[in-house]
């Protein structure tokens, strides 16, 4: 994993960077970021870095081709080591530390580093169980760190999701942390920080790592992911930041639906108070399915919040798709302070009842006519 491969986070990447060049690595820092980010794809591309036998002292990336870089690239290498939440399995009936599923783990982050505790208990088949870092794994760790480097220059241990350690883990964690083994660098990957211990936080070295700029995870997706630019613009709207959530909707059929036209044509046809026309689109809102539909609300919801933003200040929407800017433009003379709260409600109430399994159609209409009584309100 380089830091070329991961969008956005250029300032992380610059503080990793330099902490590395002055020779100021901290023994143990916190990557906290939401669900969906860059956190676990960063630590490790800085664990590659740290290790990059190739690199020159100015270069701010690890080459890629020295042996360390080709092992941690496919999470093999003997000094890159991972504490992550388990639970039993069919394949793993009892005992459940890290280490038996290192195999799964290596599958399931070189196909996608930016998914989420419910993937991870998928992929290994909990069921519906919950995933946790046991006391056991507290035995495991010190048992690992007490060993030295085999071949790198720090031996590294990624915990991902701390927030899910046993007591027991957490203070074995908190130990190591007072007394950290020399070359040893602790990365934390969390999306709960504020679930820590606090005498844990009080000892490492925070990275913020923040969601993606719309404008920077549809680039992404745009250059990197082949999305077609207006497919690209609508998928980063509706994960508002969160890389995992983009990828995972960029394969989904949503993307083969026109959300911006749709809500338009919506918008026009409600202000217009065109009922006929309503009770048509009403069908055309019924065949896209229930996910699709609750999607389309989700984007309207999103389009909805820009169009109030720019009417109170166009500085605080400083990009939009092309295809958004006239539409945005003028619909924000019918969304003001006056009606933005009671129509999020309208489309919030839509998604709920649809969520529930609501008939679509009447759904629709219903908010439809709520809609039309709003606009005329601004």
């Amino acid at each position: 994993m380089r830091f070329a491969d991961i969008p956005g986070n250029e300032e992380v990447k610059r503080v990793l960077v330099q902490s590395v060049q002055r020779q100021h690595v901290a023994h143990a820092q916190l990557f906290r970021g939401a669900e969906g980010s860059a956190a676990l794809a960063l630590a490790l591309a800085y664990a590659a870095y740290l290790n990059c036998e190739g690199r020159e002292p100015q270069d701010t990336d690890s080459c890629g081709h020295c042996a360390s870089c080709q092992k941690i690239d496919k999470l093999i290498h003997p000094d890159l080591n991972f504490i992550l939440p388990v639970t039993t399995t069919k394949a793993v009936p009892k005992d459940a530390v890290s280490s038996k599923f290192a195999g799964e783990w290596r599958q399931f982050v070189l196909e996608n580093p930016y998914q989420g505790l419910n993937d991870w208990m998928q992929h290994i088949g909990a069921d519906n169980k919950q995933g946790s870092i046991s006391k056991e794994e507290s035995l495991q760790l010190l048992r690992l760190v007490s060993l030295t480097a085999f071949e790198a220059r720090y031996k590294t241990v990624v915990v991902w999701l701390p927030e899910l350690m046993h007591p027991a883990a957490a203070n074995a964690v908190l130990k190591l942390l007072e007394e950290p083994p020399p070359a040893t660098v602790f990365l934390l990957v969390s999306n709960a920080p504020e679930q820590l211990l606090p005498t844990i936080i009080s000892r490492v070295q925070p990275i913020v790592v923040r969601p993606l700029p719309e404008a920077e995870l549809t680039a992404h997706l745009r250059d990197q992911r082949h999305l077609p630019e207006a497919k690209a613009h609508q998928v980063a709207q509706l994960a508002e930041g969160n890389l995992g959530a983009a990828l995972a909707a960029a394969t989904t059929s949503g993307q083969d639906h026109d959300y911006l036209t749709f809500f338009i044509d919506w918008m026009r046809q409600c202000y217009g108070y065109k009922v006929d026309k309503l009770l048509g689109k009403s069908d055309e809102f019924q065949k896209l399915g229930r996910e699709n539909q609750k999607e389309l609300l989700h984007y309207s919801l999103g389009v909805l919040r820009k169009v109030l933003l720019f009417g109170l200040d166009a500085q605080l929407v400083p990009h939009l798709a092309a295809g958004e800017q006239q539409f945005v433009t003028g619909f924000s003379k019918f969304v003001t302070p006056r009606n933005a709260d009671p129509l999020t409600r309208e489309l919030n109430d839509a998604h709920y009842h649809i969520e529930r399994n609501a008939n679509p159609r009447m759904v629709f209409v219903d908010t439809s006519l709520r809609v039309a009584e709003l606009l005329r309100q601004a």
